[in-house]
């Protein structure tokens, strides 16, 4: 079976709150769907979090490396991407580019064999797992509303960061976690995520320091990005006084890039991105350099329905894993599968069975938030 195209949809019109940063919008793009297509008829799905036209440029440079090859060996054929665009590629959009071609190629290889992803990856180790929902801060009153509304989705375990966070002064920052503390109650874990990837971000290691001194009153889970991430140094004199545990690499391509992190402990929780570090090959590799380092796995997935499919495969195939991150309420989660996933009632996602990552892309919703397919 051969690779004969692919197919790019860009998404828009329901990117979270703008995104991140206030100069997004809704109809800002920055997820793309990629489907690779067969010559028996077979479509793989995958999902980069980039903006499609980032991902068309990028695919003009692959494409003749991937058209004509195998549609049942990922690992190979993505690592022939990468090293054929070494000189033009090492990372950025790139590297987003083979991520979700990367994904897509292994939920072919799925439906080829009949297997789902994660026995593929290895075996399951579990066929469940929690999902931490993620949100953005807010002032005090609509905070409350939105995380009594994750609560009421079934999560129980919330996710908060960004936003006012980290971007006034100590006084708001406790105040805001504590408002998440009380509302959510002792029964929910809570995790806070600085943004400390935002650009011109302004605090160092003291002030990195003092907050996770103050998150430690409110039994929070980790600390996540308080650093710039490239502040290597930084992050293993954080590590090392903390009294949370420290989370960093959702920006991070490429597993060689992560190689610092592990060499000098530099934190507590990995938190690699498969639709933007190269795909499930590299999250695979990434993930058990971490297990073998002592160091928790967490992926990040501030993204799509797709990449949280990858990201529960994964999941599945790791002797350690006790999360996955699942941005709510997001349209390209609720909308883009045709059975979206829900937290059951003990808040845990259940990890499917199915061949490949177990998903069927919703074409009404791909239509509406992508327009005409290419």
């Amino acid at each position: 079976m051969k690779i004969i195209d692919l197919r790019l949809t860009g998404l828009s019109g329901g990117t979270v709150e703008g995104g991140w940063a206030e100069e997004l919008t809704p109809e800002d793009n920055i997820n793309t769907i990629v489907e690779v297509i067969t010559d028996a008829g077979l479509i793989g799905i995958g999902s980069a979090m980039t903006s499609s036209s980032l991902v068309e440029a990028s695919v003009k440079l692959l494409r003749p490396f991937l058209i004509g090859e195998r549609a049942d060996e990922p690992a190979r054929v993505s690592e022939k991407l990468r090293q054929h665009t070494f000189w033009q590629g090492r990372g950025g959009a790139v590297e987003h580019a083979i991520s979700g071609i990367d994904i897509a190629l292994w939920d072919l290889f799925g439906k080829v064999v009949n297997q789902p992803v994660g026995r593929l990856l290895g075996g399951m180790y579990r066929n469940r797992i929690k999902p931490y929902g993620s949100l953005l801060f807010d002032e005090v009153d609509p905070l409350r509303e939105k995380l009594k509304a994750a609560v009421a989705r079934g999560f129980k375990a919330i996710k908060l960061g960004w936003k006012p966070f980290g971007r006034r002064d100590a006084k708001t920052d406790e105040q805001l976690v504590r408002t998440a503390r009380e509302t959510i109650g002792p029964g929910v874990e809570l995790m806070v995520d600085a943004g400390g990837s935002e650009a011109f971000w302004p605090h160092g290691y003291k002030w990195a320091l003092r907050t996770a001194q103050m998150l430690a009153k409110y039994d929070v889970v980790w600390f996540e990005e308080a650093l710039p991430p490239d502040d290597i140094a930084g992050f293993v004199e954080l590590r090392r006084h903390s009294p949370v545990p420290i989370a960093t690499g959702e920006v991070f391509t490429r597993r060689q890039s992560f190689w610092p992190l592990f060499q000098q402990h530099a934190v507590d929780i990995v938190q690699p991105d498969c639709t933007k570090c190269g795909g499930l090959t590299e999250a695979w590799r990434i993930a058990w350099m971490a297990y073998e380092h002592n160091i928790q796995w967490v992926p990040h997935g501030w993204n799509t329905a797709v990449g949280l499919a990858a990201d529960l495969q994964l999941a599945g195939a790791m002797p350690v894993a006790k999360y996955v991150e699942f941005l709510t309420p997001s349209p390209y989660m609720e909308e883009l599968v045709t059975v979206p996933f829900k937290p059951d009632a003990e808040g845990f996602l259940p990890i499917l069975d199915k061949p490949g990552l177990g998903i069927e892309l919703n074409r009404e919703a791909m239509m509406r938030f992508g327009g005409k397919n290419r």
